[in-house]
């Protein structure tokens, strides 16, 4: 099934093919991507994360009804920044011509790449939607979908689903084939059904089946928190990369360093706690001018909790966080609790000498 692999590189450019023909082609050099992810992947973490060296970003799930719409919030979601390398902007919904106008008002804003979400498995999307990971129980529903937004658009759309909705319909190298049959120009697979959320542990042995199944390239997706279980990913499932999620909460480095082991073998250290905080001020004020001072302060809310994890006192931080309204307030004690953190790190190698 899986490929094995003994030396590096083991991550190699994949060019993914567009309809409207070479000049729409995109080539994603590391195919190291940042995952979707609702509320996380707003356009300040993924400008964030793609200036330190990931090779794609994947803008929050976006239902395509809001999208025709013009409802703002819903554009803002879909917002790019245009020429800085490919970014990708991902629909959800069950009505194909919907999803295929929503694919032509996202290239319009300036998105590279278009992806379809079959992976969500949110009850309010999959049961009362019919949308994300319910897509994978009718078949013939979701080929309408994959035809048509793919024939709406001239830049190369792509999947990303599930293993199947359960451990008795596992069915996604079939859906796969119908992907590539559509006119799909790759599949990220996530090693869990539907049923399992978030639970266990993602198979990365069974994406392999998914490779096997297609020529277009595939993406490994699903508990890849290290570089070894990146590489590990990869050497079982025998995919053309890997896509992260929650392992890049309060790491926007780590998909850089994950690019950096996969393609010439090197381990970077984090980065120290004097970066990490400069990091996390850029990102905090990024927030702020994207929602506004009040709105940007309550979604850095979870990313300041997720920066922090491990400093001493962070757990009474993230507290006194969560309830402080005054954005300056909240900047001054990020500034403190990594001085106090620095502080502490010294004091041994101070004593030594």
């Amino acid at each position: 099934m899986g490929n094995e692999m003994s030396s590096f590189p083991k991550l190699r450019p994949i060019r993914l093919k567009a309809p409207g023909g070479a000049a729409r082609d995109v080539t994603i050099e590391t195919p190291v991507i940042l995952a979707p992810m609702s509320g996380v992947t707003d356009l300040p973490f993924r400008r964030l994360v793609k200036s330190m060296g990931a090779g794609l970003v994947v803008s929050e799930m976006i239902a395509s009804w809001a999208m025709i719409h013009e409802n703002a919030a819903t554009l803002r979601m879909a917002s790019v920044d245009e020429g800085t390398g490919p970014n990708s902007v991902q629909l959800a919904g069950c009505d194909p011509d919907a999803m295929a106008e929503a694919a032509r008002i996202a290239v319009a804003g300036g998105a590279d790449l278009v992806d379809i979400n079959f992976g969500c498995p949110v009850k309010k999307v999959a049961v009362g939607q019919m949308a994300g990971s319910a897509l994978m129980r009718d078949e013939l529903r979701a080929a309408r979908i994959l035809e048509a937004t793919a024939r709406a658009v001239d830049v190369p759309v792509t999947l990303k689903m599930r293993m199947g909705w359960d451990r008795q319909s596992l069915n996604a190298p079939t859906l796969a084939r119908i992907a590539q049959e559509s006119g799909i120009a790759m599949v990220t697979v996530h090693g869990r059904t539907r049923q399992q959320f978030y639970e266990g542990t993602a198979d990365w042995d069974f994406i392999a089946s998914v490779k096997d199944a297609v020529a277009i390239p595939v993406i490994a997706n699903g508990d890849i928190t290290t570089e070894d279980e990146a590489e590990e990913a990869l050497r079982r499932s025998g995919a053309d990369g890997v896509m992260i999620g929650r392992g890049a909460y309060g790491r926007p480095w780590f998909l850089a360093q994950v690019a950096r082991y996969l393609t010439a073998g090197q381990k970077v250290p984090p980065p120290d706690l004097e970066t990490r905080r400069d990091v996390l001020i850029r990102h905090y004020r990024a927030m702020r001018a994207h929602y506004g001072e009040q709105p940007g302060l309550r979604v850095a809310r979870k990313h300041i909790g997720w920066y922090v994890r491990g400093l001493p006192g962070a757990a009474e931080f993230r507290g006194v966080v969560n309830r402080q309204d005054d954005p300056a307030v909240v900047e001054a004690m990020i500034h403190d609790i990594h001085a106090r953190a620095m502080g502490e790190a010294a004091a041994p190698v101070q004593a030594a000498a």
